[in-house]
């Protein structure tokens, strides 16, 4: 379990994951968030739901809920901290897979027989999805701006709304996805699991996913609020709207799978 954690680099496992973001091309960012940790989780699910169903205690299940409850704070602070825009992306994926780990406390151990369970596996599976989709394609979007301006610091990134709409707009969609807003499938995620964990009268899963929502709502501001600031932006290379397309059907993709 742990290096199958340190894989899907949970907290406190997950210090490998910022750098190799920002130092990585956008295009494997965008593979390495969206999909890399999805798969050990994948195996870890079927570990402890399917190949040692009795040794999930609830004690177990807490314990790894609490480890993913403690990623959606500790990544969604750090990310406030950071003055880099794939730093910003890269500990939000540290944050969004704490998510995931909600499922074994709100489906395992004593409540792995409840009927609120299949609303959380629908949970994670939406939240899995629609954040494959959105954070591949906040990647790819500063991917773009950094071949428009030559880097990704937050205060050189003020006018590219104006520069380049059709990626800031990808972008706002995607943070729309991640943030839980209505009508996309990140919202549809974290109501169910906001349901569950009011029907098992577990008010702390409930809290932990509202102050998430909140602080990646605050830290994702920031780059669009940069976006946004009314300034001449000197970009230094044209990016084509055959590429800008790329994160924008991503991105599309999250909210139209939520009204679906």
């Amino acid at each position: 379990t742990a290096g199958l954690l340190l894989k899907i680099a949970l907290f406190p496992f997950h210090a490998w994951l910022p750098p190799a973001h920002s130092g990585a091309p956008a295009p494997a960012s965008a593979m390495l968030s969206a999909l890399v940790p999805k798969a050990s989780f994948y195996i870890l699910l079927r570990f402890w739901f399917e190949a040692v169903p009795d040794l999930a205690s609830q004690a177990v299940m807490w314990f790894l809920g609490g480890l993913g409850a403690m990623a959606i704070l500790f990544g969604s602070l750090m990310a406030l901290r950071q003055q880099r825009l794939k730093l910003i992306i890269a500990y939000s994926t540290v944050a969004q897979i704490g998510y995931l780990f909600l499922v074994f406390p709100l489906a395992g151990g004593d409540y792995s027989a409840q009927p609120w369970t299949a609303g959380v596996w629908s949970a994670s599976s939406f939240h899995a999805i629609s954040h494959g989709l959105a954070k591949a394609a906040m990647f790819l979007c500063a991917g773009l701006w950094i071949v428009a301006v030559g880097h990704d610091r937050l205060d050189g990134m003020k006018g590219l709304a104006q520069a380049m709409p059709m990626t800031t707009f990808a972008f706002v969609l995607a943070a729309i996805t991640l943030m839980g807003l209505p009508p996309s499938s990140g919202f549809t995620a974290k109501y169910l699991m906001l349901t569950a964990a009011f029907t098992a009268s577990d008010v702390i899963w409930a809290v932990v996913l509202v102050a998430g929502g909140l602080l990646s709502a605050a830290y994702l501001y920031r780059p669009i609020a940069y976006a946004f600031e009314r300034k001449e932006l000197q970009a230094s290379v044209l990016v084509s709207r055959r590429l800008q397309a790329i994160p924008l059907i991503l991105s599309l993709a999250a909210i139209i799978l939520g009204l679906a």
